[in-house]
């Protein structure tokens, strides 16, 4: 069985994740969703809403199991018995940074290596901070995250604006 992980911090998930999601699911029999619970970062959601909101959004994928987990994302993998660390580029700037971490994954284990999927052109400009901002502001996001992920940003966004 070939398993891979897609990691990140998915906060939200976005259409342009789910394309890669989707995508990994043609190459890999299973796919681990691993939702990175950074320290470092403060992310809008949980790391349990934002699993929750993945398992949502990839309901439809039978192969596909959401979870979270901290430390590396290399042992993360040696634990799941992933062959392949699946990443998502929409630009070249993506790229130099995923480089960076693919060569020290490489570095800290040889057996696992690093997919590189180019994000569909029509996801090409998403990005979660970008979602967010425009959620923020009372935009529509509806066309760029799942309905569950529409739902929750306005949840959030309307009940920190009524605390104002």
């Amino acid at each position: 069985m070939k398993i891979a992980v897609c990691p990140g911090s998915f906060d939200p998930v976005t259409n342009g994740h789910l394309d890669i999601i989707t995508r990994a699911c043609d190459l890999f029999d299973r796919v681990y969703v691993a939702v990175l619970n950074n320290p470092e970062k403060k992310p809008l959601f949980t790391a349990e809403e934002r699993v929750e909101l993945l398992k949502e959004a990839t309901a439809h994928l039978d192969i596909v199991v959401c979870e979270q987990f901290e430390g590396l994302v290399v042992e993360y993998a040696k634990r799941r018995g992933a062959v392949a660390i699946v990443r998502g580029l929409r630009a070249v700037t993506d790229f130099e940074y995923e480089l960076k971490m693919a060569s020290m994954n490489h570095h800290l284990d040889k057996d696992v290596e690093t997919v590189f999927m180019m994000t569909s052109t029509e996801w090409s400009f998403l990005s979660s901070s970008a979602v967010k901002e425009v959620a923020s502001l009372g935009g529509d996001i509806s066309a760029w995250v799942p309905p569950c992920v529409a739902e929750a940003l306005t949840k959030k966004f309307v009940h920190a604006s009524t605390e104002l």
